[in-house]
């Protein structure tokens, strides 16, 4: 038994195709500037507490580098330009998680 598929080439087929496929391009592109800025926002927390010279330990690096949530990155970083320590990098910002 043959079975048509022609209408999966029909100029409306093709349409909504097309359309999805936009859609999913735009996407990409501000979950990638999303996650761009996050790994920024990362980094230069680390920068900042690398030049004041503060020691830095393996898990406030990754608390750092794993977070997502771009809010506590930038309460972070402002934190991270006064704390005398890179655990004091994280007081306060419990409330805002």
């Amino acid at each position: 038994m043959a079975v048509d598929l022609s209408f999966y080439k029909s100029p409306l087929s093709e349409e909504i195709r097309d359309e999805g496929r936009a859609e999913g391009r735009v996407e990409g592109r501000v979950e990638g500037r999303v996650e761009g800025a996050v790994l920024r926002a990362a980094e230069d927390i680390l920068d900042i507490l690398e030049v004041r010279g503060i020691d830095i330990p393996d898990a406030i690096r990754e608390r750092i580098t794993t977070c997502d949530n771009p809010d506590i990155l930038r309460h972070w970083h402002r934190r991270a330009v006064t704390a005398p320590t890179a655990e004091d990098v994280f007081t306060d910002a419990e409330q805002t998680r």
